[in-house]
């Protein structure tokens, strides 16, 4: 036996060091197509200056932000790239790498059947005595294979760029950023990241760089939430799942694909959510209350969340308490919005959030959902079904969902059950609900892993496994048909299938969440 444990020691070992080489060599090598650029900005200029069509006309980039498309008279369903645009993310180059991911999607996914069979008939035993060494190797080699593989795509060339833009006007001046010619209108706090990587970016010899350091904070966050399901785990449950989980996390494709690939914040944001989700958990409801906030000012989606804090503090009916939660809420919010207030007036955010949400008044943009899977996607979300508009029903969807959630809150009577209400939230809103974009429903990822770690319930793991692979097919289909040209999903077979696959997820989520709250005598740790 302990030859054995000697091997695998000095096999975890070598596994840190190849990735580190591996690492160090893809940075080197990284020939990105900005390196001749003397500053941030100019990237975003030729960009821009790139995307003339044949008759000379500039579609609506100011209007444009991140997630979005392109809409104007000129453009179609299956646009070109421009010509001249040279970009790696927007070449057959980065379209290349497609049957690669996919071929790791569906290795990943055999590895956790395999694996999954394992852990139901308890033949997975680690030994103790590895658990630290073996959690560090995952930590340290999926961050190392996050930066190495974040070399080979530049990511989503509008996102991308879109976000080089606002770095660039952060640094330049962090508190004009929601003013000038392509404002954010993304909330407050990430602009603070932004602002840092501006700063880090505008050093000639990091500027070559500029992309890796967007995509930084996802990953570094990835590994965060990693983190944070192990430490979970370890808590509640066995050595075994608890390593088991965060590799799960750590290597999922649905997880990587967004901030290694596509470049996309939305790991960081989902960090936030299981933090303050952690957090309520651990009844520490003050520091809830501080995330929740800090969630909301982040994304807009982040709203999606905040009734489950309502739904804590309606629990626990103490008075003290919910105005801790209050004061340390407003106190969170002064302090993110306060330095923007100061040119853009106290009630700008209202504007920003209300601005955002009438931007794509859309049934669906690009997310396979219920709307997608009817055929309505980018139809107009004032179109109407059975009497009323789909916005209408989507309002009333939310509406039913969060009703539904807090129904299941008030039965559990615990606070253990926030990660299976927001689960609920998330896939819900997602599923039902208008205006939805291909990413909205990544947080569910490990929301169904957290909440499996607390309701200890087998299904929840399968739901994890469900929500990746829907997660994967969407992202993975819109972020290609990006980079050939075509900004708008087609209403094929894929779409069909993914989009029906998330209505029955939703469905089975409740039936599972059902049995645990109204048939299960003990279901908290």
């Amino acid at each position: 036996m302990a030859y054995k444990n000697r091997i695998l020691r000095i096999s975890l070992i070598v596994v840190m060091l190849v990735a580190a080489l591996l690492c160090v060599y893809s940075i080197w090598n990284y020939s990105n197509h900005d390196n001749n650029q003397s500053a941030p900005a100019q990237s975003s200029i030729r960009f821009q200056n790139s995307l003339h069509n044949e008759k000379g006309r500039l579609p609506d980039i100011q209007n444009h932000q991140p997630g979005g498309q392109f809409q104007n008279s000129n453009s179609t369903q299956h646009r070109q790239p421009p010509n001249g645009l040279t970009w790696k993310g927007m070449t057959s180059e980065g379209a290349g790498y497609a049957p690669y991911l996919i071929t790791y999607a569906i290795i990943f996914l055999a590895a956790f059947i395999i694996i999954y069979y394992l852990y139901i008939y308890k033949k997975l035993k680690i030994n103790p005595t590895n658990e630290r060494l073996l959690i560090l190797t995952l930590l340290c080699a999926g961050l190392l294979f996050r930066i190495s593989a974040s070399t080979l795509i530049d990511g989503h060339p509008f996102d991308i760029n879109t976000f080089k833009s606002w770095a660039t006007a952060a640094a330049n001046n962090i508190f004009q950023v929601y003013s000038g010619s392509r404002p954010s209108d993304y909330p407050p706090l990430y602009m603070y990241i932004l602002f840092l990587i501006g700063k880090v970016a505008s050093f000639p010899a990091v500027n070559p760089y500029f992309t890796l350091l967007l995509k930084l904070p996802s990953e570094l966050a990835d590994i965060a939430t990693a983190l944070l399901i192990y430490k979970l785990a370890r808590k509640y449950m066995f050595l075994e799942i608890s390593i088991l989980a965060a590799a799960f996390y750590i290597f999922n494709p649905a997880v990587m694909i967004n901030s290694t690939i596509w470049g996309q914040v939305d790991s960081f944001f989902t960090f936030l959510v299981t933090l303050s989700l952690y957090w309520l958990s651990e009844n520490k409801l003050n520091y809830a209350a501080i995330l929740f906030t800090a969630t909301a000012l982040m994304k807009p989606q982040g709203i999606i969340f905040l009734p489950v804090l309502f739904f804590e503090l309606a629990r626990v009916r103490d008075f003290k308490n919910i105005l801790k939660a209050i004061v340390f809420s407003l106190l969170t919010a002064a302090v993110i919005l306060f330095p923007f207030s100061l040119n853009q007036g106290a009630l700008w955010i209202f504007k920003l959030f209300s601005g955002t949400v009438a931007e794509y008044p859309y049934a669906s943009v690009n997310a396979f959902n219920f709307f997608s899977l009817i055929g309505k996607n980018y139809a107009s979300d004032s179109a109407t079904m059975l009497g009323f508009s789909y916005h209408s029903w989507g309002l009333f969807f939310i509406v039913v969902i969060t009703a539904i959630s807090w129904l299941m809150y008030h039965k559990a009577k615990n606070n253990k059950f926030a990660a299976a209400a927001a689960l609920v939230l998330i896939a819900g809103v997602f599923t039902f609900s208008t205006s939805m974009h291909e990413r909205y429903l990544f947080p569910a990822v490990a929301l169904s892993v957290i909440a499996f770690i607390y309701l200890r319930d087998k299904r929840l793991l399968l739901l994890s496994a469900g929500f990746s692979t829907t997660v994967y097919i969407n992202t993975h289909s819109i972020l290609f048909a990006t980079i050939i040209g075509i900004n708008q999903a087609a209403y094929n077979f894929t779409l069909i299938l993914t989009s029906l696959l998330n209505v029955l997820l939703f469905i089975y989520l409740l039936k599972v969440l059902i049995d645990i709250v109204f048939k299960s005598q003990k279901i908290f740790p």
